[in-house]
């Protein structure tokens, strides 16, 4: 596993001259909230990529924790999609993959399909999309996800304020431990505050916010404290 990880990692690494940004974050949830939600404290780099074209657009971003023994990589997660137009119809076509590996084992693929739009208000660049979800569980989960996306810039672009938030189902026995076939309701938000130290640097946090999100089946509260750097 952990060769798995390293390779991961490297192809990653080979590919940072593509991303749009870096992000390295300090993640205290240790000492926020104990063993019970982790162990340690912890660094994540976010490897940030966006690429609009003729045909739609391109977005994908790679996390990875180095949250085991002196720092090294316990978890990689990746996320790919893909929005293509349809004619001349402000609704787009949606595909996504998600999916890493991690020192306890699999994180299980999703596989998305839907509709996405996006739009300005105001400045503000919103993007929202629904999906069917499949969940690759070892009892395979069949869902459906909302998602939105947010970004502005202000006081003369200085300041940004970015982020997500997800909404999906899923099978509360993801194994065929029951015969149930009862869902739970998944809430993930990440709101982010940059200050724009030059065109380049920033400086900011990210507020992780999740309900049922396993392995913690409760209301989680996780900021951090960040440096990005933008191409």
């Amino acid at each position: 596993m952990k060769k798995v990880l390293v390779t991961l990692a490297l192809l990653v690494l080979s590919c940072v001259g593509f991303a749009q940004n870096i992000q390295l974050h300090f993640d205290p949830r240790h000492a926020l909230h104990g063993d019970k939600i982790s162990e340690k404290n912890y660094f994540t780099a976010t490897f940030e990529m966006f690429k609009p074209d003729k045909w739609g657009s391109t977005f994908m971003f790679v996390d990875l924790d180095f949250n085991q023994s002196r720092g090294n990589i316990g978890t990689a997660y990746l996320e790919i999609a893909r929005d293509l137009k349809l004619g001349k119809s402000p609704i787009m076509a949606h595909v996504e993959f998600n999916g890493g590996l991690a020192s306890w084992g699999k994180i299980p693929n999703a596989y998305l399909a839907g509709a996405s739009y996006a739009t300005n208000l105001g400045g503000v660049n919103l993007s929202t999309y629904v999906a069917y979800k499949y969940h690759a569980f070892a009892r395979v989960s069949n869902d459906v996800q909302w998602t939105v996306t947010w970004g502005v810039n202000l006081l003369n672009d200085k300041l940004t304020l970015s982020g997500f938030l997800d909404l999906w189902t899923e099978n509360k026995d993801r194994s065929h431990a029951t015969s149930s076939n009862d869902k739970k309701v998944v809430l993930l938000t990440e709101p982010q505050i940059w200050y724009n130290v030059t065109p380049n640097l920033s400086l900011g946090s990210e507020i992780e916010i999740s309900n049922n999100f396993l392995p913690y089946n409760k209301t989680v509260v996780n900021p951090t404290l960040a440096a990005k750097w933008n191409f």
